[in-house]
């Protein structure tokens, strides 16, 4: 299989942390130039620095703030380069029940998540149809497959944001481009641990009964690490994946019960 990135450039968002960094640092490894995005310039900083150099990459990073479409936009149209590769990944809403949702968090979720990830494609679409090459990957939730109890927000937005991608799938394959979306299911990362402090908080339950309990409902009986969805990212990201274009790839230990 073709998994070699050389000469292919790579935009990573939310990539100081969890999924967005293990994805930063294995596209490197397989010879992309990366760059990172999110609003923590220090922690860019660092991520730069631990990413892979061994077929002469020069990575860097943008600064940008999800919350304002606008300027995640202006950015981009600043850096002046092709990108080939769009991992859009971003920090899920807090929970709760979908009945006690406020319209704010509705509307601030929906600018994170959809408005921020379809201002980067119509930023990157034409350099990626001038190279007649592009990977669009969205990292989502096994919630749009079966939704997550306590994840009201989380599970209306991704949906939506899982439909706007087959629907640019379907757009955009004739071009050389795909458009596919990883959906992690419980895996290590600050995310998961706000989800266990807030059930154990709620039920009153010791945290690692939580722990257990969560653990048990994968057939793995454990949680994924961050590196184990940035291999699926990464290979969708590579000429091996040309022919996958519009589906959902759960990464769950094989948690969720539907196909």
């Amino acid at each position: 299989m073709n998994l070699n990135l050389t000469n292919k450039n790579a935009l990573v968002c939310g990539s100081t942390k969890g999924i967005g960094k293990a994805s930063a640092k294995e596209l490197a490894l397989l010879g992309a130039t990366v760059v990172l995005m999110a609003r923590n310039e220090e922690k860019l900083k660092q991520v730069v620095d631990e990413l892979a150099t061994n077929h002469g990459q020069s990575h860097s990073y943008i600064v940008a703030d999800f919350k304002n479409p606008e300027e995640v936009k202006n950015k981009i149209v600043e850096e002046e380069r092709i990108f080939h590769i769009l991992i859009n990944n971003t920090g899920g809403p807090a929970g709760g029940p979908v009945f006690n949702a406020t319209l704010g968090e509705f509307e601030s979720a929906f600018t994170q998540h959809l408005k921020c990830n379809h201002v980067l494609v119509q930023a990157l679409v034409p350099g990626m149809k001038k190279e007649g090459y592009g990977r669009i990957i969205n990292v989502i939730s096994t919630s749009v497959k079966q939704p997550l109890g306590g994840l009201g927000v989380s599970n209306t937005i991704r949906g939506a944001v899982a439909n706007w991608s087959k629907t640019l799938a379907n757009e955009l394959g004739a071009f050389g481009i795909t458009v596919n979306n990883v959906l992690p299911g419980s895996t290590a990362t600050e995310r998961l641990n706000e989800i266990i402090n807030n059930k154990a908080e709620k039920t009153g339950k010791p945290r690692e009964e939580v722990v257990k309990a969560m653990e048990n409902e994968v057939p793995a009986k454990r949680f994924g690490r961050p590196e184990e969805i940035a291999n699926a990212i990464a290979f969708l990201a590579t000429e091996a994946a040309s022919y996958i274009n519009g589906i959902n790839v759960p990464v769950d230990g094989g948690r969720t019960k539907s196909l």
